[in-house]
């Protein structure tokens, strides 16, 4: 079994191989490309993209730090509110996102209409929000959950005791708040900062739908509109090779964070409280945390709502609810498929470690855990390219066809980038089962199969259940590999909802993005619901 899974995750180290590879084919051809890569639209990409990047980390940085400061720290009404209702943006996907503000304040939209009816002028009062700019916005409003959860965490565990510490010794507000609580914060939000960036360089939809020139459209430019394969890899390895900065840096934040946490901890205090704002400060406190809520979710579901009742009342219900169920049972199928071969993976993976923690299996776990890091258009594209060349050296083997526009292809490109997402959750559940366990058992001369069906496996339902979710929602919300490698005869609601919203159907395109957003509440719930039960 340790063979097979050590093969398992060999083979989805191989869309990472099959992008540097590419720069081993490094003929005259590859380098005159390079060369015009670099004369005309690489520079462009690639300033698009770092622009992008730090714009949204300094974007989430502020709104995701500035909100859990509010809420770990002091006391303001509807504090205990906010406390979830921040998390829910992180169920609204960036491209959704788009789509919603995009018919909300375009100039043929509700509130321009509306504005320019009642101040009786004819021009566009703001501009068009498909901007870099207006993707900044957005995916602030949908990635910074990642900071305000890190920072939350590490901040209500140890900051308020010692802010008060720091209070009764006479420091002021500010003065707290700059030399104890941002020390502590610094390292949570650094690494809730990386992965957001991550998910800002990972996407395509947001980018595709504005029109932005950023690495990621430039994959898919230079595979399916140039017919260059090379120019797409190398420009793929382009995104891994900062993917890849981003992750190293997130990790080094976690060390960090771990180290401050065995420092601190026992400082914590179940006297201490939250500092108990008035007046002014309440209100900015107030502010700060609603207006988030307000415009990463709240909005845009209000939005998608008065789209898909439009659309319903002007079109006939039973073709539309027809062609629902079939983009709607593609997803199910495709996502809970996905995520039982992530969750058996997982599970053999770490039952493996349990038994045997040499180094091939650790190294086979940190394949799987880079998994999450890659962006969905680099994965299609190592998937790809090697069929390419096999099918250029072998063309009568036919393996591509396997893999190219099947669900075979589909599910082994989930795997790839959502693996570690149930192995994450497995591993964790691991850790709350006893080493004594699985020694007595071995003393008993209990086998191992039936220490991981009797003892193992109740203890780890619930592990189990949260890792099925998890990769269940991620393949719901899965669009740039998705759009490569899908079967020609079959559609997800998310490639349905980016092909109408592409094509400005957007009153048809809310109803698959609703449903997008409905299955999205499901782990930000169960995530809420589990940092309650800990208070």
């Amino acid at each position: 079994m340790l063979r097979l899974v050590t093969l398992a995750c060999l083979l989805l180290s191989v869309p990472v191989l099959g992008v540097l590879g590419s720069w081993l084919v490094f003929d005259t051809h590859s380098l005159a490309t390079l060369q015009h890569q670099w004369q005309t639209v690489l520079p462009e990409y690639v300033w698009n993209s770092a622009l992008l990047a730090a714009s949204v980390g300094i974007g989430v940085a502020m709104v995701g730090g500035g909100a859990a400061a509010a809420v770990s720290l002091f006391e303001f009404p509807l504090r205990r509110v906010f406390e979830w209702a921040l998390l829910l943006p992180m169920a609204m996907p960036a491209y959704v996102l788009a789509y919603a503000y995009t018919d909300f304040l375009q100039f043929g939209g509700a509130l321009q209409g509306g504005l320019r009816a009642v101040a009786g002028v004819e021009g566009a009062l703001w501009p068009d929000v498909r901007s870099l700019p207006g993707a900044v916005v957005l995916f602030v409003l949908c990635l910074y959950p990642y900071v305000y959860l890190l920072t939350r965490t590490a901040l209500g565990e140890r900051a308020v005791p010692l802010m008060e510490a720091a209070r009764l010794l006479g420091a002021g507000t500010m003065r707290r708040v700059r030399e104890v609580a941002l020390p502590l914060a610094r390292p949570a939000l650094a690494a809730g900062v990386a992965l957001a960036l991550m998910e800002t360089l990972a996407d395509y939809g947001v980018g595709s739908y504005f029109g932005l020139a950023t690495v990621t459209t430039g994959i898919y430019k230079a595979w399916l509109v140039m017919n260059d394969r090379i120019a797409a890899a190398q420009l793929a390895s382009v995104l891994l090779a900062g993917v890849a900065l981003l992750l190293w840096l997130e990790r080094r934040a976690q060390r960090r964070l771990r180290f401050t946490a065995s420092r601190l901890g026992a400082a914590h205090s179940v006297e201490a409280r939250p500092f108990v704002l008035h007046g002014g400060q309440a209100a900015i406190a107030f502010g700060l945390c609603a207006l988030p809520v307000l415009l990463g979710f709240a909005l845009p579901v209000a939005v998608l709502l008065q789209l898909a009742a439009q659309d319903w009342l002007a079109t006939d219900a039973a073709p539309q609810w027809a062609r629902f169920a079939q983009w709607g049972w593609t997803s199910f199928h495709l996502a809970a498929s996905a995520a039982v071969l992530a969750l058996m993976l997982a599970l053999a993976l770490s039952f493996g470690r349990r038994l045997n923690s040499g180094p091939l299996l650790r190294s086979a776990a940190t394949v799987v855990s880079l998994g999450y890091a890659v962006p969905g258009a680099v994965i299609a594209v190592g998937i790809l390219l090697p069929l390419a060349w096999w099918q250029a050296v072998a063309p009568d083997v036919g393996a591509a066809a396997l893999v190219t526009g099947t669900v075979f292809g589909l599910l082994y490109a989930y795997l790839v980038r959502f693996s570690a997402v149930a192995l994450q959750s497995v591993e964790a559940g691991y850790a709350r089962v006893p080493a004594s366990v699985d020694e007595t058992a071995r003393t008993l001369g209990v086998s191992p199969r039936r220490v991981f069906v009797e003892l193992h496996a109740p203890l780890l339902r619930r592990s189990a259940l949260a890792a099925a979710l998890l990769v269940f929602v991620d393949v719901m919300k899965e669009l740039p590999a998705t759009l490569l490698l899908r079967p020609f005869d079959s559609d997800t609601l998310a490639v349905v909802a980016y092909q109408l919203a592409r094509d400005e159907r957007l009153s048809e395109a809310a109803l698959p993005s609703l449903a997008i957003v409905v299955v999205g509440l499901i782990p930000v719930l169960m995530l809420s619901r589990a940092i309650r039960a800990k208070r």
